[in-house]
């Protein structure tokens, strides 16, 4: 819920339109600042929120603009299965993807 409130949040306050999509194309930073803000707003409430003693929060945030291709994405990590967990969330408009 956490993730799925901090993306909605942020996709809702950004201006992302087509005219934005094709700056972005020309190299524009303001996907890199978008993903770092998402993920710093992400662990800031997790670690505020959730109260867990003991713990390390790993947030990785891609986004990606959708020009009618296809795209894979994965991640590896080694973990203690007993204890370490995840979560994902998925997005996506007529404009950008956050898989």
């Amino acid at each position: 819920k956490i993730i799925e409130q901090v993306i909605s949040d942020e996709i809702g306050c950004a201006e992302i339109n087509s005219k934005w999509m094709e700056d972005w194309y020309d190299f524009d930073d303001d996907f890199e600042g978008l993903s770092k803000e998402i993920a710093d707003k992400i662990k800031a409430k997790c670690t505020s929120e959730l109260n867990v003693p003991r713990y390390k929060l790993i947030v990785q945030v891609t986004v990606g603009g959708r020009k009618n291709q296809g795209v894979r994405v994965a991640s590896r990590c080694l973990w203690d299965t007993s204890t370490d967990q995840y979560a994902s969330f998925s997005y996506h408009n007529e404009h950008i993807w956050i898989p």
